[in-house]
């Protein structure tokens, strides 16, 4: 019996949950539903099912952010691999199918390699009663060790034309030993039109594709040859070139780039003769939309669902999150209110796929708020831009105990640095200074310093910048603890 190995597919950004969602923050790691984010709850919600630590698949520019995140939960993985560009779900779960195979079979006196059966999770989805998908899963693993491949199907509840959806054919004999309910897959359908997902909504045989699949390693790269063989290929070369770095497996970028881009449907489920569908009886939702953010919340008797600093007056099935400010509402109905530090949404909550479009256009007008928020998380902990103007700009940096920036140098602006609380270790040129709260030092532009945290509390620091360029880019650094260039 093959063990089960999750491959989390966190590699997405989310933009129709912006402001939330960043670029460089990007919604499976936030918090939406409870105190775990959405990564950190999709890997929770497996402890009812015996599997191996997971495999996770993100972009090279989440890397410490979703490391960070499995630290804080102290969840094991059998590492982190990164992607150096988006090529979709097909060449993200050949790269976990081909680490997978490489991995020892810790039970084996011989210490032979497995071929595990891969449970394929995206990082950004939400399902309620955990022990009872567990059940599922382990249920439908004895399909995928007969080398069938299985995917999830969710009856539908509403006709959506943001889901893939599964027609089913007949329905597999069931096991006397096993009373799962099973079928065969007849065809895909992509993201219908709203004609075509009311006809699916009134026909039994149409499921919502969930995206989730359990399939053997071998059966996977098997059927990836068959059908599209240029991604297998392009996989392994960026794997066997690949570098381990830390926990993180950067695969070869210029075979990974020359991937062709492909989802796991269209690559594989609408060719292969081995696909199964097994129904989640659980509430699933792919936390798609503002929209569908509401539908899954906790409401008031009005239909509200309300988060952080709100006062509400004769208000109506409205979602408001205030993340930092008290947010108001009088007379409202059917609207989304979401408050960052640096952004607002104020939508109808039948508009909210067109967020997607406001991101687009923030995109195109070079604006940063797309990017990153106002707060902007580092490994060594995180900085706020708490002021900017003509040449000079305010942080506030939070460096976690033990946390260290870079040794670095900038050609365009000289720096001030003032504690707040904690204990800073600084090098500013040749100098090395210890300081404590109420105390400060000058770096003048092109002087090589560092900061770091020798401390058990976190330090806080004001950081003035003044200059002429103050961009990011403008960084010269000898050497980092964290591996970044």
């Amino acid at each position: 019996m093959q063990p089960i190995l999750p491959i989390i597919i966190a590699g997405g950004t989310g933009t129709r949950l912006w402001p939330l969602s960043r670029q460089l923050h990007p919604k499976q790691c936030l918090s939406l539903l409870e105190n775990s984010s959405l990564l950190q709850s999709t890997l929770e919600r497996l402890a009812h099912l015996q599997h191996l630590p997971a495999v996770i698949i993100c972009n090279e520019a989440h890397r410490f952010l979703i490391a960070e995140q499995l630290r804080e939960k102290t969840i094991p993985h059998n590492g982190i691999i990164l992607e150096s560009m988006g090529k979709n779900t097909a060449p993200a779960i050949a790269l976990g199918a081909l680490h997978a195979l490489t991995l020892k079979d810790q039970t084996s006196n011989e210490n032979t390699d497995l071929d595990p059966l891969l449970l394929i999770l995206p990082a950004d989805h939400h399902i309620q009663h955990a022990e009872a998908f567990c059940q599922t899963l382990a249920s439908a693993s004895e399909l995928a060790q007969a080398n069938h491949i299985i995917t999830f199907g969710v009856s539908p509840t509403h006709p959506e034309t943001g889901y893939g959806y599964i027609k089913t054919g007949s329905e597999i004999e069931k096991n006397k030993n096993n009373p799962l309910i099973s079928f065969h897959v007849d065809s895909f359908t992509e993201k219908p039109d709203l004609a075509t997902a009311k006809q699916y909504l009134t026909n039994k045989a149409y499921f919502w594709n969930s995206g989730i699949f359990l399939i053997k390693a071998s059966v996977y790269l098997s059927e990836l040859k068959q059908h599209q063989s240029d991604i297998l290929s392009a996989c392994q070369k960026a794997m066997t070139h690949s570098q381990q770095d830390l926990d993180f497996i950067r695969v070869e970028p210029n075979a990974f780039n020359a991937c062709p881009s492909n989802s796991i449907d269209y690559a594989i489920m609408e060719k292969t003769h081995r696909a199964v569908m097994v129904p989640l009886r659980n509430h699933w939702s792919d936390v798609g939309s503002w929209s569908a953010l509401w539908t899954i919340s906790d409401k008031d008797d009005l239909g509200n669902s309300l988060h952080g600093d709100v006062i509400n007056l004769h208000s109506h099935n409205t979602f408001v999150h205030a993340e930092n400010k008290l947010v108001t509402i009088i007379g409202l109905n059917n609207l989304v209110v979401v408050e960052t530090k640096d952004a607002v949404l104020i939508a109808d909550k039948d508009h909210v796929q067109q967020v997607k479009n406001v991101v687009a256009q923030l995109e195109a007008r070079n604006r940063i708020e797309h990017k990153q928020h106002r707060e902007v998380c580092r490994p060594w902990g995180k900085y706020d831009l708490i002021d900017q103007g003509e040449h000079f700009q305010v942080k506030r940096l939070s460096v976690k105990p033990g946390g260290k920036l870079s040794t670095q140098m900038h050609h365009h602006r000289a720096e001030h640095w003032i504690v707040v609380s904690g204990t800073a270790k600084i090098t500013n040129g040749g100098q090395e200074l210890l300081l404590s709260p109420n105390q400060s030092t000058y770096i003048p532009i092109g002087s090589i310093h560092s900061l770091e945290n020798p401390g058990k509390i976190p330090l806080e620091m004001i950081e003035v910048q003044s200059g002429t360029y103050l961009e990011e880019d403008d960084i010269i650094r000898f050497s980092d603890h964290y591996g970044r260039k």
